[in-house]
């Protein structure tokens, strides 16, 4: 008499998110792992950030000057963070470009995880990779100068504001990653950099031509810099406009939008790359 086959057990929504974030975190550490082996690319993120606040901060900013008055290297720091949280979503774009053209999302696909798990672990990684790569900014910072002036509390909020903006742009990466080629994926700082530079990392809008000034004033990465401004006490985040003076609003509802459209989009592709 043969045996009879094992019941199918149910599985609860409960059960199922569980999965999803042991897996997603499993999938995370190996991530992390593979980062730990290629230290060049590592500390190349490291230095790109360091880099570009002593230019910024030694070289460019003897010149400048900060509407209102103040400090510029204080000005420029918050600019600076904002900078590395959106400029670092290129390299989400071009790992998940390589991985899909290499089979490793296929040989993840195949096995007998979480599907969200894997797309949540690509996430995990780079959240905690950015991470890093702001603790090393602020360290910079607080050695040429920089500092909050509104109290720990405040400049947590900022932090947190920093990591929305980042987490936001993940899920742009993991779309954009799954979509495009590796050699396409290089090329994507030819977008990321104007998109970083026409906001007021570097100058205030009011001192940009008036179209430039608007696009500035409106860009998403604008909206976190002057709200980390706000909440360190930098100089530089005042103005008349809707959008300096709502920056913290600002920063919240760009990123949620920004993640409200491209989480489902990255899952829907992720879903779909077996019928290309």
């Amino acid at each position: 008499m043969s045996a009879l086959p094992a019941p199918i057990v149910p599985t609860t929504a409960a059960q199922r998110l569980g999965w999803m974030f042991s897996d997603g975190w499993t999938l995370a550490q190996g991530n992390l792992i593979g980062l730990v082996r290629n230290p060049a690319a590592l500390i190349g993120a490291m230095l790109y950030p360091l880099i570009m606040v002593l230019m910024f901060g030694y070289v460019f900013g003897s010149a400048m000057t900060v509407a209102g008055g103040g400090d510029y290297r204080e000005f420029l720091m918050p600019g600076m963070f904002a900078q590395t949280m959106a400029v670092g979503v290129g390299t989400t774009i071009i790992v998940v470009a390589q991985q899909s053209a290499r089979g490793v999302t296929d040989r993840y696909r195949s096995m007998p995880v979480s599907q969200s798990g894997i797309v949540l672990g690509r996430a995990l990684a780079d959240m905690v990779g950015s991470a890093i790569e702001l603790a090393v900014l602020v360290g910079c910072g607080l050695l040429i100068g920089w500092n909050w002036n509104n109290g720990p509390g405040k400049a947590l909020a900022a932090i947190g504001l920093l990591f929305l903006l980042r987490f936001s742009l993940v899920w742009v990466g993991i779309y954009l990653g799954l979509r495009l080629t590796p050699e396409a994926a290089g090329a994507s700082w030819m977008v990321l950099l104007p998109l970083t530079m026409t906001a007021s990392t570097f100058a205030s809008p009011s001192q940009m031509p008036a179209v430039l000034g608007f696009v500035a004033e409106w860009n998403p990465v604008s909206a976190t810099v002057n709200a980390c401004r706000e909440l360190f006490g930098n100089p530089g985040w005042g103005g008349d406009s809707w959008a300096a003076q709502h920056a913290v609003l600002l920063a919240i509802g760009w990123p949620v939008l920004v993640t409200a459209i491209f989480l489902p989009l990255s899952a829907r592709t992720y879903r779909r790359l077996d019928r290309k």
